[in-house]
């Protein structure tokens, strides 16, 4: 018989912002175009303005920040794609910890560069042959690393939460809040934070219509996996994880009102609009949350005060050039 994982509480998220203080940055609310006519509004939270490009430097930090200092002296290890692997070398790099990162062949360049700027070992694998975590496992029984996983962790999930605490600090009255789901980090912290205090938000993750598994695991109940070869078809490098993780499943079930899916093209879209209509510069990953705002209005809870969490900049600069010479399809009016 199973045992329920320990859920983060809203105690955790607390500590983890005072102990996040000054190393990450209080990122604001931008609202996206004026109020609508029934004076609805969209409101961006630009985690795109981390130092590392990401939200994913608040769970890395918060796990490193609480490390002992035996383990620091072990060094640490994680997988990624690319922005929890930056978050962890630029921690690393901040606290003198020697890190590892393992990031799969068909990670963007700008993110591998990115993470060997900060001082990690990247040590690259091919997804369709290995599993990350095996790759890491095999290293650690070399050296005794300590893992900081990308998203199945409390420590990383709790510092992820510091983005709901700063949206309930601005936007006391937020309604809805939009999040992209890869593995479940950020959506299952930023859901205890919210809901501790404003039970009747609605929490609504985004995921692309190619790498919905977790819209799948959420439906039906139990983990749902879905192959590399699926999930690698989308452009969203950043939500193209297999399964999210036990612990991460748990927080979807109890604080996660629904998940739902946007098309390629609608996250080609979103991405160029939040490039010329906002001036930010982001990932498409980034850009599922708008996406589902601006194409899948019917499917989302009516609300008033509505926040989509941008969380990332890292975009492949030849995704970048791709997007900027699409001919533009007009977006959805919002008024």
């Amino acid at each position: 018989m199973s045992t329920q994982p320990n859920l983060v509480t809203f105690t955790d998220i607390e500590q983890a912002q005072a102990r996040l203080r000054g190393v990450v940055l209080r990122t604001p609310l931008l609202p996206f175009g004026g109020p609508e006519a029934d004076g609805a509004q969209l409101y961006l939270k630009p985690e795109n303005l981390q130092a590392v490009g990401s939200f994913k430097i608040r769970g890395a930090s918060n796990r490193l920040l609480s490390l002992t200092s035996e383990e620091r002296q072990r060094g640490v290890i994680a997988y990624s794609s690319g922005n929890h692997a930056q978050g962890v070398a630029r921690a690393a790099q901040q606290l003198g910890i020697q890190a590892v990162i393992v990031m799969p062949t068909n990670s963007p360049e700008v993110k591998v560069a990115g993470t060997r700027s900060y001082g990690a070992e990247v040590v690259l694998y091919d997804p369709a042959v290995e599993r990350r975590e095996d790759v890491a496992a095999r290293l650690m029984q070399r050296s005794p690393y300590v893992l900081v996983p990308p998203f199945n962790d409390f420590h990383v999930i709790a510092g992820q939460g510091t983005v709901g605490l700063e949206i309930l600090q601005d936007l006391p009255a937020v309604d809805l809040v939009l999040v992209p789901v890869g593995g479940g980090g950020l959506i299952s912290g930023l859901a205890v934070a919210l809901k501790t205090l404003r039970p009747e938000v609605k929490i609504i993750g985004v995921e692309p219509e190619l790498a919905a598994d977790a819209q799948a695991s959420l439906r039906s109940g139990q983990i749902v996996g879905w192959p590399a070869a699926d999930t690698n078809r989308t452009l969203a490098d950043g939500v193209r994880t297999l399964e999210v993780g036990d612990l991460t499943f748990a927080h979807l079930q109890r604080y996660v009102d629904d998940i739902i899916t946007v098309s390629e093209a609608e996250i080609r879209r979103a991405t160029r609009c939040l490039l010329t209509e906002s001036r930010l510069l982001v990932e498409p990953t980034a850009a599922l949350p708008l996406a589902a705002y601006l194409y899948h209005r019917a499917e989302l809870p009516a609300a008033r005060q509505t926040v989509a969490v941008v969380t990332g900049g890292n975009i492949d600069p030849a995704v970048l050039l791709s997007l900027l010479q699409e001919v533009p399809a007009a977006a959805p009016a919002l008024a």
